[in-house]
């Protein structure tokens, strides 16, 4: 009955409509208005997956349930890049099969860097990202070949905390790094016409472009898992431990020679001049009556920085001595004149992991990529992060 009763009614209402004209017109008004929301909701889905974090289907990646901002929305991501190299943010298709989807997870990931100055969060593909922070690290006049470690370094970097989960360090919610030194420090498409001579640009761009193409989705591992790649500017002829500087051994960061930044990096050898009441201050050293405040090494690191000194009454590490005085390098020697102490660093940095300047050393000397983050990164592979696809989606 319920069937027939149905039936009669849809009958009944297209005849009324075939003979009253005020009922054809309220008809055809009702199916424009349906086909206007179709496509107000096709569009606003288009917008919202162009939006969302595309690593999964899971619209809350990290950010819980809050809607993931849209501001700084970088749409002119390749404004700057040849037509002819527009390959490094092309996804694959569906007819790339199995392995067409394993990089889609890897080509299809967002980077969400939070832009300290402006304090807003600009979305850009995981390679422009990388190219970023290439530009932002290392001069641009290094040689490639330490240009393309520095791309595979930065990569691994960034695809090891969304392998972990890691968004530490952090200011606001949504965001996966911040666009500084406590992260990696990044520079968007939009600053690097700024950076460079306008003649200079095309020159320079093109050149970024390449590293990134030759290498595409590369990054570190260490028995299957992508390493912390740290890196710092210039080294005083060794890598540090990374024990040495912070408490964690980690087997890949292991110290070794670098002897090319002596002669290449600027940043190589500093001197800071501080009163001795500067210098007790930062110390948090109560002053003693003699002239001559007492400081002693009581033990090095094997990539021959300070581990411990005594100074006054008080114990330091190195790095702490380093952290509080400003000074460029936890290796240093001094002098003390008068009412003054003259500080000189050898280095720069934290010394652990890859040397910028020594990466460009052995780039000079004709060292591919791959052996120079061989060297500075104990018994690690370079490989395809589509490798990792399946645990990112798993930690994401």
């Amino acid at each position: 009955m319920r069937r027939r009763r149905g039936t009669f009614s849809i009958v009944s209402m297209i005849d009324r409509i075939r003979t009253s004209r005020p009922m054809a017109l309220f008809a055809i008004g009702a199916m424009l208005g349906a086909s206007v929301i179709l496509v107000r909701l096709s569009v606003d889905e288009l917008h919202d997956a162009k939006a969302a974090r595309p690593l999964t289907d899971n619209a809350s990646i990290k950010a819980g349930n809050q809607t993931m901002p849209k501001t700084g929305i970088l749409d002119d991501v390749d404004a700057l890049i040849p037509s002819s190299e527009n390959d490094l943010l092309k996804r694959p298709t569906a007819g790339d099969g199995k392995h067409g989807e394993t990089l889609d997870a890897i080509d299809r990931l967002v980077i969400r860097v939070y832009l300290t100055k402006e304090k807003r969060i600009e979305r850009v593909p995981l390679e422009a990202y990388v190219r970023g922070v290439v530009a932002a690290e290392m001069p641009i006049g290094f040689e490639l070949e330490a240009l393309k470690a520095q791309a595979i370094a930065a990569r691994t970097y960034m695809i090891r905390r969304i392998f972990l989960g890691n968004d530490s360090g952090v200011p606001v919610k949504g965001a996966d790094v911040t666009d500084t030194t406590d992260h990696q420090v990044y520079i968007s498409v939009a600053e690097l016409a700024a950076k460079w001579p306008k003649n200079e640009q095309k020159n320079n761009m093109s050149k970024l472009n390449e590293v990134i193409i030759q290498t595409k989705g590369k990054v570190i591992t260490y028995k299957g898992e992508p390493i912390d790649a740290a890196f710092f500017s210039t080294s005083n002829g060794f890598t540090e431990n990374s024990e040495d500087y912070w408490t964690q051994e980690i087997p890949y960061l292991r110290s070794v020679a670098s002897p090319w930044d002596k002669e290449l990096s600027p940043k190589y050898k500093e001197t800071v001049k501080l009163s001795l009441n500067e210098f007790y201050s930062k110390l948090g050293v109560a002053k003693k009556n003699s002239a001559k405040p007492s400081i002693r090494v009581i033990e090095k690191t094997e990539g021959n920085r300070i581990s411990k000194m005594i100074i006054g009454d008080k114990t330091f590490t190195g790095r702490e001595v380093r952290e509080l005085l400003g000074l460029a390098s936890s290796q240093f020697i001094w002098n003390i004149k008068d009412k003054s102490i003259s500080i000189t660093t050898f280095g720069y940095g934290h010394g652990v992991g890859m040397s910028q300047w020594g990466a460009n050393g052995m780039a000079q000397s004709g060292a591919k990529a791959e052996a120079i983050l061989a060297h500075y990164y104990s018994s690690v592979q370079v490989e395809q992060a589509s490798k990792l696809s399946e645990e990112l989606r798993a930690r994401s």
